[in-house]
């Protein structure tokens, strides 16, 4: 919960929020309506002007935001939406492991360049306070566990190279020219309106269909967090004393294995499947990222923030959701 009321967002706030057609951004934007806040919401440009899960919140959400198209690597553009703003909330990415071995490049010029334009728009125009979005994917393999923020960087993957590099031009940009700058670091986020990129929705949809599991690897181990509390960790990161410069885990500190985390969502479900191996979900090697489990003392410390969600309660609210809207999943796409 908010520690105290002077923590909390407000109709003063002007605030851009980048990648607030995603997952996440979907959720954190209906959070930033509710606190009053004056909203920009940033999806990015396409033919079917379509505003992503956006287009999952109730009308008298999207009725209180502005939304713009466009694109996080345009540099003018960028300087155009965030001019005005006081706060900004930087989320646009590509996040998808296994298309960043096909793109590096576009992983590069997003998540790299276009977290660069956020930075130097912020910059120019006296922004008060930037929230840029980590991953946990930067640790790699947990050298030790529980993994706090002074755990070393390395980069399995181009993407997760590309948000180690875009975690360095924020903190850069904080020790060279003092752009109020905070770094949260989400653990693996899950809930309603998430793609079958992840992997609770992926587990799921398929059960729902009837299908067999298809999965790669089931040993990973990975630490669950709940939207709804992933939300809450970014509202306090915006306003909280103290954090400015700092990286802040946003996790549960339980790791659960993908073979483990397959049957309970069975259970939430309440049916019975089976699993079977798909090589083409397999990372190369040296890429597979084995343990995942955060320590989120930090975020106690300076942002009052624990997890409220248990992985059961959650599993059971998104399996809900995700049998409602099962006809927004594509047949046989898993890992896009």
């Amino acid at each position: 919960m908010l520690a105290s009321s002077d923590r909390v967002l407000s109709g003063t706030d002007k605030v851009l929020i980048t990648g607030a057609g995603g997952f996440i951004g979907s959720h954190l934007t209906e959070a930033l309506v509710r606190t009053g806040a004056d909203v920009v919401a940033l999806v990015r440009y396409n033919s079917r002007n379509s505003w992503g899960n956006l287009e999952d919140l109730d009308k008298e959400i999207l009725q209180s935001i502005k939304v713009v198209a466009g694109d996080v690597r345009d540099t003018q553009f960028v300087r155009s939406i965030t001019k005005g703003r006081t706060l900004v909330f930087h989320l646009a990415a590509l996040i998808a492991v296994q298309y960043s071995y096909l793109a590096p490049a576009s992983y590069v010029s997003t998540n790299v360049e276009g977290t660069l334009n956020v930075l130097q728009a912020a910059l120019e125009f006296g922004v008060e306070r930037v929230v840029h979005t980590s991953t946990s994917e930067v640790y790699g393999t947990a050298a030790y566990v529980p993994i706090d923020e002074t755990h070393l960087l390395q980069a399995q993957s181009p993407y997760a190279a590309s948000k180690i590099a875009a975690d360095k031009v924020a903190e850069s940009f904080y020790r060279s020219f003092g752009l109020p700058v905070v770094t949260v670091r989400p653990f693996n986020t899950f809930g309603p309106r998430q793609s079958a990129r992840a992997i609770i929705p992926t587990i799921a949809t398929q059960a729902i269909a009837g299908k067999r599991i298809r999965l790669g690897k089931v040993t990973p181990v990975r630490d669950f967090s709940f939207v709804t509390d992933t939300i809450q960790g970014f509202l306090l990161a915006a306003k909280a004393p103290a954090v400015l410069g700092r990286v802040i885990n946003l996790c549960t500190g339980v790791g659960v294995s993908i073979g483990e985390l397959a049957e309970k969502i069975f259970d939430a479900l309440e049916i019975q499947a089976e699993l079977s191996a798909d090589p083409a979900r397999v990372r190369p090697e040296s890429s597979e990222v084995e343990k995942l489990i955060g320590s989120a003392a930090l975020a106690m410390e300076l942002l009052g923030w624990s997890p409220q969600v248990a992985l059961e309660e959650g599993l059971s609210r998104t399996v809900k959701w995700l049998r409602a809207h099962a006809a927004q999943y594509k047949d046989g796409i898993y890992n896009v």
